[in-house]
């Protein structure tokens, strides 16, 4: 029997002394105690060295996926062969399956070669002579990490742990950059306020300052390899007229030690856009065709690796960075959010508002098959995504042109809609509906005031005269105040019967009968 035995070193093929003792398995592993026992049962009869890693790492990967590679049929075609009736033991079944298919050599596996194959693995320093245990070791580990690279699929120039710490870098230099130029200009804006109206552009602000200093050094200075002629002028005049305050030189000097830190950060900035773009290009070309390298960028920083990023849906991507408004909206049953990091992306910034929403949606359907393709292809091209962007486009014009096709006939010919025009109706302002008073010129009133005075004076004047003859005709004829009392009397009755509504003739006549009545005891009273 012969043995197929695989090292990290090269292929080891051992011929069998004893057989019989293989037929003990559970005692077999005392017979591989020492390498003198181990010799007694096994014997080397041809080991084919390996050249480098590449070599190792191409066989172990084809013994892994159960291949037979090119350097073991050859070996298996000149040691074996010859011994053509004897049986191969093997340690992998499906091998076994595969050496038999190719090279019709009778293969074994079964416990007892699983037992052999680890005795020998124990004493193989001692069964394989001519090669040191040092570089055993050193081969052992070499393959094992090229072997789990494989694995892993991994590349060291698809890195993504690279671009999740530049983009979270870059985030960061935006802020302070922000925060430095806020205070540079505020800070020198005491001495030369002016300055910040004209100059609009941070970075040539602070090199302007950093190059000129003092205000009064503006006339003497030539400023024109960062400013246009125009603007150049413009800070001149505005230096002679300033409204700014004097400042010592010791505060300038250190106003321009905050325009170099600015400086060095936009530089060091632009260089780090520039690494970023070409690891994105590197690592996920398609991903960046479609959404732009920060976009990108920020949806593989958000959901911690590319390969994290491949497994989620469409639906994930649209929404990635917009967790808290989904969560708030589902609480709240309101209306979920339509975009995440992905608003950012150009081409949903060329849509208008209304069309966002189902622009987003398709370009996320689009970005999560380019994000799998970058991830778990083999291809590098951006041949995809290029594609991918090219139906996002004409979608996206469609929906602009309001591409509606008709439903019956031909459906090529657009369906026909009028031309719309806006017609405007010039509404004017009403002011009386402003104040609950009525709309009375000032003459008028003051007319019906003065005539409302006058009546209430006539009427006072009256009332006064009246009273004046009252009283006199009670001291003259006091004896008539009964008289006049009866006239008093009868007055308000009739004035009751006037006011009263017509009466039918029953009720006229039993009011007369009781006005008789009345008459009659008066007249006895009296």
């Amino acid at each position: 029997m012969l043995v197929l035995f695989e090292t990290a070193a090269g292929y080891a093929i051992f011929k069998v002394l004893n057989e019989k003792k293989l037929q003990e398995v559970d005692s077999l592993w005392k017979e591989f105690e020492t390498p003198e026992k181990a010799n007694k049962i096994v014997k080397l009869k041809h080991f084919e060295k390996f050249q480098d890693t590449t070599e190792a790492l191409a066989a172990s990967t084809a013994l892994v996926e159960g291949k037979l590679s090119k350097n073991l049929k050859k070996i298996l075609k000149k040691i074996v062969a010859k011994d053509a009736h004897e049986q191969l033991a093997v340690a992998d079944a499906k091998l076994g399956g595969v050496i038999k298919d190719k090279l019709n050599l009778s293969c074994i596996h079964s416990p007892m070669v699983t037992e052999l194959m680890r005795g020998i693995r124990s004493q193989v320093e001692g069964l394989i002579t001519g090669l040191p245990a040092r570089e055993m070791a050193a081969m052992c580990l070499g393959l094992a990490h090229s072997l789990s690279r494989y694995k892993l699929k991994f590349s060291p120039d698809k890195v993504d742990t690279m671009i999740i710490q530049a983009i979270s870098l870059l985030d960061d230099l935006d802020k302070e950059l922000n925060n430095y130029i806020m205070r540079c200009r505020e800070w020198y804006g005491w001495h030369f306020p002016e300055l910040g109206k004209i100059i609009t552009d941070n970075l040539m602000y602070c090199k302007c300052v950093r190059k000129v200093g003092d205000r009064s050094n503006f006339a003497s200075s030539d400023v024109s390899d960062i400013l246009p002629e125009e603007i150049e002028e413009d800070v001149k005049a505005a230096a002679e007229i300033s409204m700014g305050t004097e400042v010592s030189e010791e505060d300038i000097n250190n106003i321009i030690h905050l325009c170099d830190q600015v400086i060095e950060i936009s530089e060091y900035r632009t260089q780090l856009y520039d690494y970023l773009k070409n690891r994105m290009m590197a690592i996920a070309p398609n991903l960046t065709v479609m959404v732009g390298e920060l976009v990108g960028a920020r949806l593989i920083a958000h959901a911690g690796s590319l390969l994290n990023l491949a497994k989620h849906p469409a639906s994930t991507v649209q929404l990635l960075g917009a967790e808290k408004a989904l969560f708030r909206a589902l609480k709240t049953k309101r209306d979920t959010p339509k975009f995440g990091l992905i608003y950012h992306a150009s081409l949903v910034g060329q849509t208008n508002a209304k069309n966002k929403g189902k622009i987003s949606r398709m370009l996320a359907a689009k970005t999560a098959l380019t994000i799998r393709y970058d991830a778990l292809g083999e291809n590098t091209s951006a041949e995809m995504g290029a594609e991918n962007r090219l139906k996002v486009e004409t979608r996206l014009r469609l929906l602009e042109e309001r591409g509606i096709r008709r439903i019956s006939g031909t459906g090529k010919a657009l369906a026909r809609a009028d031309k719309y025009q806006n017609k405007s109706e010039v509404k004017i302002f009403d002011p009386s509906g402003d104040s609950t008073l009525p709309a009375v010129s000032k003459k008028r009133k003051i007319q019906e005031v003065e005539e409302q005075d006058t009546e209430v004076a006539v009427k006072a004047k009256k009332f006064k005269a009246e009273m004046k003859e009252e009283t006199t005709v009670e001291h003259d004829e006091p004896v008539k105040k009964k008289k006049k009392k009866k006239d008093k009397e009868k007055q308000a009755e009739e004035e009751v019967l006037s006011e009263e509504p017509p009466i039918s003739p029953t009720v006229e006549n039993t009011e007369k009968k009781k006005k008789k009545k009345k008459k009659i005891k008066n007249e006895d009273e009296d």
